[in-house]
């Protein structure tokens, strides 16, 4: 899947989760723009997670602050 389908794909399982409808872009963080806490974290991962058939490690999700980030995680973690 390339970087739009997977970005698409991503922004799509945010809107849940998006409880101030942040409008979404690569620059958009998770703990400051859509204010996410720790838990919403958890179940925003799992999410991903299981729609993409892959496991984000705990030292990824550190390193992950923002929605371009994370997108390009995906990419990667999808070989």
């Amino acid at each position: 899947m390339d970087r739009a389908a997977t970005a698409e794909k991503i922004a799509a399982l945010i809107e849940p989760f998006n409880k101030k409808g942040v409008a979404i872009s690569d620059a958009t963080t998770f703990a400051g723009d859509l204010e996410f806490d720790s838990l919403t974290v958890m179940d925003f991962v799992a999410a991903i997670e299981d729609d993409f058939d892959i496991i984000i490690t705990m030292n990824q999700q550190a390193e992950i602050e923002n929605y371009g980030q994370l997108v390009d995680a995906v990419v990667k973690l999808q070989g």
